[in-house]
């Protein structure tokens, strides 16, 4: 029961963060429970290696690596122009965040579109004297609730499109989530609305374009952008025309970072800003999750619950509550291989990935996101977001955002 022991110290290290004078990262925690599972002979060596799922290591390289070329490259920031130059005022600036990140972090990934689109919503604030709070709490839940919508939109929807072996996984995706993703979005905007309302005034807004930080990789950064939406158009393509010629998720990564990195004299300042530490994050996690699943102690947690572990109502409050204790992507990576086992239907696995991703809007450790886009915040201008302040909203979004999630899966 090592593993146990030891996965029980790596998430209250996350929670606290720091003991005594030194100060841990979430990536140095997971990277030193699967070292300590490895040690204590919770896991094999060899096991390791084969947990590590290269698909999805190589698919978080990629999307790293592209989003680093729009940053830095400031496309997006430029291009933010077209989009949100169209709102005459504050509310209608706050309905496109919503929206357009939203849908956005289908594509890019919750964590890409949180580190490019920080800048972006602080940006907007300074520009129209709105205090960055309202923005970074629309930003953050827009694109949690967004990024429900695709096998890529984030690492626990990848985890269930790849190892849940779901077909056609856009096409899936798209049918069952994609109506109550665009109303939980329209949640979103009401409840930032209605907890801010004083800051969104009726005063006409005035715009003005970002210039171009580079404009060579900008370049680069509109090929990025077509080599994402040409691959995913031509796999959700070919799978329709024929299952036979589908190819994998992280062929439509790499190929979407290849222009940078291959292409950009920038390419080594690309790879030195890609996000490492989430990749040794997901490793660790690979190995620390693979020790605990061999003890065999949630499954029969689950077993003697009683609980039908493959309903559609117990699939969602397992992954909502589970989720704030161990975190999205391990719940996800802990409870799929045993919805395989019990022989779960697409709506099960689509319940999985949606309440999975809707967690993380509950607290603030709930996602990834949710930390880079705080961190970045305070790091850039100072602006930070309490717990209370992220829960007062998060918690009955959460509720509203189960609540529409079931209803549509229970009837699809």
């Amino acid at each position: 029961m090592f593993p146990i022991i030891i996965l029980a110290a790596v998430f209250l290290l996350i929670a606290v963060r720091q003991v005594g004078r030194f100060r841990f990262e979430i990536w140095q925690v997971m990277c030193a429970g699967a070292a300590a599972a490895l040690l204590t002979g919770g896991i094999k060596p060899a096991a390791a290696l084969r947990a590590i799922d290269a698909d999805v290591m190589l698919f978080l390289f990629g999307m790293f690596a592209a989003g680093q070329v729009l940053e830095l490259s400031g496309w997006l920031a430029h291009a933010k122009y077209e989009v949100f130059k169209r709102a005459r005022t504050e509310e209608g600036l706050l309905l496109l965040l919503v929206f357009f990140m939203g849908a956005a972090s289908a594509l890019l990934m919750n964590d890409t579109l949180a580190i490019i689109g920080t800048p972006v919503a602080l940006l907007l604030a300074r520009k129209h004297g709105i205090p960055p709070k309202a923005l970074l709490l629309a930003l953050a839940f827009s694109i949690t609730v967004g990024s429900a919508l695709s096998p890529i939109g984030n690492p626990q929807n990848l985890l269930v499109a790849v190892k849940g072996e779901v077909a056609a996984p856009f096409l899936t995706f798209f049918k069952y989530l994609a109506l109550p993703t665009l109303l939980n979005l329209a949640a979103v905007f009401f409840l930032v609305r209605f907890f801010y309302r004083q800051e969104f005034r009726k005063v006409a807004l005035t715009h003005s374009q970002e210039p171009v930080r580079d404009a060579a990789l900008a370049r680069l950064a509109k090929a990025t952008a077509a080599v994402l939406g040409v691959m995913i158009a031509a796999k959700i393509i070919l799978v329709s025309l024929n299952p036979a010629w589908d190819f994998r998720l992280t062929w439509i990564a790499l190929a979407a970072a290849a222009p940078g990195l291959a292409l950009s004299p920038r390419r080594f300042e690309i790879l030195r800003r890609t996000d490492w530490s989430t990749l040794a994050f997901f490793a660790g996690m690979f190995v620390l999750m693979r020790a605990v699943w061999d003890t065999g102690f949630f499954q029969g947690l689950l077993a003697r619950s009683g609980a039908d572990i493959a309903g559609l109502g117990t699939v969602m409050a397992v992954s909502v509550v589970l989720s704030q204790l161990i975190s999205n992507v391990p719940l996800v990576a802990l409870y799929l291989p045993m919805l395989r086992h019990a022989g779960a239907g697409t709506p099960e696995l689509m319940a999985l990935a949606a309440a999975s991703t809707i967690a993380g809007n509950m607290f603030i450790l709930g996602a990834a996101s949710n930390v880079i886009i705080i961190q970045a915040a305070e790091k850039k201008a100072g602006a930070t977001i309490t717990f209370m302040e992220f829960a007062r909203l998060g918690i009955p979004l959460t509720f509203i955002n189960a609540i529409i999630y079931w209803v549509f899966l229970k009837f699809a």
